[in-house]
C-alpha cells in the first residue's frame, strides 16, 4: 500500500457496466520527502498522478492509502478493469527515521 494525496475527482461519460455510481480519484502518490518531519515538500509531488477508485468517500486534500495492480481488482466478485484503489483513509501519519 502507498499513500498520496487527493487532488481532485474524475467524472466520467461512459463506463464499464459494473462500475457504474462509482467515484473515482485524481491522486499524488507520496516521496519519501514528504515523510519527514517539518517537510517544507510540496502536496502535490513530481511522480506522476494516477486514478484511484474510491470506495471509502475520500475527498480533495485528503491522505488516503491505495493499492495498485493486481490486488485492487480483488474486492470484485467479477473481473474487473481497475488498477488502483483506496483502501485506507489516513488521520494521521508518523514518521520516525531510522537511527
Amino acid at each position: 500500500m502507498r499513500l498520496g494525496t487527493v487532488i481532485g475527482r474524475v467524472t466520467l461519460g461512459k463506463t464499464v457496466e459494473g462500475l457504474r455510481g462509482a467515484r473515482w480519484l485524481v491522486v499524488s502518490p507520496f516521496t519519501s520527502a514528504q515523510y519527514k518531519p517539518g517537510s517544507k515538500a510540496p502536496a502535490v509531488s513530481k511522480e506522476p498522478s494516477l486514478v484511484v477508485y474510491d470506495d471509502l468517500g475520500g475527498g480533495v486534500g485528503q491522505t488516503i492509502g491505495f493499492i495498485e495492480g493486481r490486488e485492487a481488482a480483488m474486492p470484485f466478485d467479477q473481473p474487473t478493469p481497475i488498477d488502483a484503489i483506496d483502501a485506507a483513509l489516513v488521520d494521521t501519519i508518523f514518521y520516525s527515521p531510522l537511527p
